[in-house]
């Protein structure tokens, strides 16, 4: 049996334009420092590894994209600088790297257990990532979950075409 999938387009799929943006390693790491309080370009690149041009390209483009702003700052005696902030776009990615975090705790994790845990700041419990339908039902599985096209989705063949596969 054909998947239902096939009859519809992936050109404006929002998987694909996400991953065009976090799809890079060194995207990930850099917002995970900002997330952890690190917005200074010399304490990322020390903290991460991350080569000096690479990690310039990441913090334009994350600025490019609306996921940071900059904010000049300066030193006593030292030129003017820039710390990088989350805007509330790049906020909206936090429960994403949290879903990261989880899989990567399962399955990557050091024998020692994960190097980095969330705790709620309130009670101090362990923060994860819940899937919820809109009606309020928690989500255990994939297997619980039909993908339906949606409102922006396009029929793969123009309407009296014939089909690849046909």
């Amino acid at each position: 049996m054909r998947p239902a999938a096939l009859d519809w387009s992936v050109d404006n799929c929002t998987i694909a334009r996400a991953m065009a943006i976090l799809g890079e390693r060194w995207t990930v790491v850099v917002l995970r420092e900002v997330f952890n309080g690190v917005r200074r370009f010399d304490d990322m690149r020390e903290r991460t590894g991350v080569p000096r041009q690479v990690l310039t390209n990441r913090l334009a483009m994350l600025v490019e994209e609306g996921l940071l702003r900059r904010e000049p700052y300066r030193e006593p005696g030292a030129r003017a600088r820039h710390e990088y902030r989350l805007t509330p776009k790049g906020l909206d990615l936090w429960p994403v790297l949290v879903a990261i975090l989880e899989w990567g705790d399962r399955y990557l994790a050091d024998p020692g257990g994960p190097a980095l845990t969330t705790e709620h700041r309130d009670c101090g419990a362990r923060v994860g990532v819940v899937l919820r339908c809109a009606d309020g039902h928690d989500v255990a599985s994939a297997r619980d979950v039909l993908p339906r096209p949606g409102p922006g989705a396009r029929p793969r063949y123009a309407t009296g075409m014939a089909s690849a596969t046909s």
